[in-house]
């Protein structure tokens, strides 16, 4: 029963994610914000609202391991799961302001967590708010730079007409779905983790971060099959970004997040502190500015390997 839940969980996170981001663009237009912006920031935002859905469900329901390692484990997915996969169906070509600007941002925003985690072992109001302004000037920065950026997120001109009965509509779907899809995500997941015998950092690291990764690795895999020129590697390094300064920044606002898995700070933030770190000697190396099939299966490889060592480190037999 524990899968179904899940199952209906990520279903409705889905469904919910896809209807606030209608809204959300659609209101956008409505207030004459250009389109640039709506994708670097409307977008990403809605986007992230599955994630900071189960992570604030989490630390307010008692389970600050699912909050924290649902944004280390999707971080670490987007990385070498979603990147890994889609370079393998077709290379990705890597634009200049990845390492001048998103890498680096990636880079500070994780060095940060892992410090205000590290420190007293709390990610407490004051951090959040720490983080959630470093986002903010994260974005100031990519829009000032927008014109040498090559933004992916593709924003869809006919929401510019709909109406605003229907921008309601959609923004209360949104919201109940997602607020839902948390809820029992969330119930299920602690159920998973309790008949396997497993931690429910474990469960957060890999079950629920890699389920809100899905539609984002979908879209990803299908344009790549189509050779579209949309996929940017910046777009998804904003993604990890926004998961940092976004998710765990407002949640620990509303709910300071304890660590009460030494696992977190002492095996699975490292994971991502390195996934994110060797995508610069990836993209330096031949050919340069490229992540080809095998940088693809490298980085496939190493996300395989950390499941692995998650799951036998639980006692679980793979």
């Amino acid at each position: 029963m524990d899968i179904f839940w899940v199952v209906l969980g990520f279903v409705l996170l889905v469904i919910g994610g896809e209807y606030l981001v209608r809204s959300s663009v659609a209101l956008s237009f409505k207030f004459n914000i250009s389109r640039m912006v709506i994708g670097m920031t409307v977008v990403s935002f809605a986007t992230s609202a599955p994630e900071l859905l189960v992570s604030l469900q989490a630390a307010i329901s008692g389970s600050p391991d699912i909050a924290i390692n649902n944004v280390v484990g999707s971080n670490i997915a987007n990385i070498g799961l979603v990147l890994g996969l889609t370079a393998l169906v077709g290379s990705i070509s890597v634009d200049k302001s990845f390492y001048k600007i998103n890498w680096p941002g990636m880079m500070l925003f994780s060095i940060a967590a892992y410090y205000f985690l590290k420190n007293d072992g709390l990610l407490s109001q004051v951090e959040g708010i720490i983080l959630f302004l470093g986002l903010i000037a994260f974005l100031f920065v990519l829009i000032k730079h927008s014109n040498k950026i090559k933004v992916a997120e593709e924003v869809d001109d006919t929401l510019a007409v709909v109406s605003n009965f229907r921008i309601g509509i959609w923004l209360l779907i949104g919201a109940v779905t997602l607020y839902f899809g948390s809820d029992v995500l969330v119930d299920g997941a602690k159920g998973i983790a309790s008949s396997l015998g497993v931690s429910e950092a474990a469960i957060g690291v890999s079950l629920i971060a890699v389920g809100t990764s899905v539609p984002e690795l979908a879209a990803s895999i299908i344009a790549a099959a189509k050779q579209e020129k949309a996929i940017s590697l910046g777009n998804l390094i904003g993604s990890n970004i926004f998961n940092i300064g976004s998710v765990l920044g407002l949640t620990a606002i509303i709910k300071p997040i304890p660590v009460s898995s030494p696992e977190i700070l002492s095996s699975d933030i490292f994971w991502m502190l390195g996934f994110s770190a060797i995508l610069i000697p990836l993209i330096l190396i031949p050919k340069r500015l490229e992540i080809g099939r095998i940088k693809g299966f490298i980085l496939f490889l190493a996300y395989g390997i950390f499941m692995y060592f998650l799951f036998t480190s639980e006692g679980v037999k793979l």
